[in-house]
């Protein structure tokens, strides 16, 4: 799985990245300090299931603090993008084609209202963030138009003459993007059987309808803890009724990590308070008490939000029912993001193809009872696979 992290210049995204992942990245109140995407690892929040057994997770990837257990993501966090960037403003056309293989998108705006179009700072309500949704609409509506339109009308001929079936030609056409069959099927509800009869409407419909479904997005509207930023966020949620929309301050969620990394605190991301734990001067503690206030900093909530609700993955780990430590060990050392309505076939194959191929059952190890192949999974199971050899 992969999340891109999109928006305009100086909205907050590096820190957003940063936040979830601490990886070293270049933070300025300048346009474009991001110009190569960075990759990292970010963490969905799930609970530690281990704790039913009387027992921690002991993670081989991820981490455990607390009742909670933090399993890895890949995120990309992108250049700013600019008006016009599907036409090449800006390094646009570059940026936007780094996005190919995300799986859903993070768009972070500037909810203040304190950046312009092009990413350049202004005092505080000064710009309306909903510009901003609109903006990256468009410009990724376009790019999808782009990659539709290239060889278009050879394509579409191909397709009329030598009899090919439209849903699965455009869909290997767009795999690249993320884009399915059934994507396209039902993008194309209603159309003319014959593609090189589409029009530019019908195109651009298209374009639309496969961007708003392979790339799924959510707005993290940044910045929250500024005055007059929750009215704003207030008002967009009734503007833009289709996407989630949750204010966050990624300034606040990184310097709680970076605080709690030097142990001054322990701080469990999403809650909503944290333990001193070190000796701290007055100013710092002053600091540390100032955000309480913007407390939870919303930050782990987008991430919680895009992978559970929106793309709609559950947590399933591996285990046994006689015994969850593995050879060395470490308690329910694995955890995997599956797609809802998986099957515990589907896991076999996802741990490994011989495991799929050799299925023979799986125990639920939470009830102990045997269960099929077809078995639907639930989120935070623990699976037990029987396989032949």
């Amino acid at each position: 799985m992969l999340i891109g992290i999109v928006g305009k210049p100086n909205c907050g995204k590096s820190t957003f990245f940063k936040a979830m992942t601490l990886a070293e990245v270049e933070i300025g109140n300048r346009p474009f300090v991001t110009l190569k995407p960075n990759h990292g690892i970010g963490y969905v929040k799930i609970n530690d299931v281990a704790i039913e057994f009387g027992k921690h997770a002991n993670p081989r990837e991820g981490y455990v603090l607390g009742n909670y257990r933090f399993v890895p993501v890949e995120l990309l966090d992108v250049a700013g993008l600019v008006p016009g960037a599907y036409q090449g403003k800006g390094m646009g056309n570059q940026f936007l084609n780094d996005l190919n293989q995300a799986d859903a998108l993070i768009h972070v705006i500037d909810v203040s209202g304190g950046t312009n179009e092009r990413g350049e700072p202004l005092p505080e309500n000064n710009y309306d963030p909903a510009e901003d949704i609109k903006f990256l609409e468009l410009e990724l509506d376009m790019w999808f138009l782009q990659i539709i339109n290239k060889g278009w009308e050879k394509f579409s001929k191909t397709v009329k003459y030598e009899g090919e079936n439209i849903v699965r030609s455009l869909a290997k056409q767009l795999s690249g993007l993320q884009v399915t069959e059934g994507m396209v099927k039902e993008a194309i509800k209603g159309f003319n059987n014959d593609p090189t009869q589409w029009n530019e409407s019908e195109l651009k419909h298209l374009a639309s309808h496969l961007r708003k479904k392979a790339k799924p997005m959510i707005i993290a509207a940044n910045k929250i803890d500024v005055p007059g930023a929750k009215k704003n966020l207030e008002r967009l949620k009734i503007e833009f009724p289709d996407y989630k929309i949750i204010g966050c301050s990624a300034a606040a969620e990184l310097t709680l990590k970076e605080t709690s990394k030097k142990e001054f605190i322990k701080y469990i991301p999403g809650e909503n308070n944290f333990e001193i734990t070190n000796e701290l001067n007055t100013q710092q503690k002053n600091a540390l008490n100032f955000l309480k206030e913007t407390m939870p900093t919303g930050v782990q909530n987008i991430m919680d939000t895009i992978v559970f609700d929106i793309l709609k993955y559950i947590a399933i780990h591996p285990g046994g029912v006689a015994k969850l430590e593995d050879s060395k060990g470490r308690c329910l050392p694995d955890c995997f993001l599956m797609p809802i309505n998986s099957t515990a076939l589907d896991f076999a194959y996802k741990l490994h193809t011989d495991f799929g191929k050799n299925f023979i059952r799986a125990i639920d190890v939470k009830t102990k009872k045997t269960v099929g192949k077809e078995h639907i999974l639930k989120h935070l199971d623990i699976i037990e696979l029987i396989a032949g050899k």
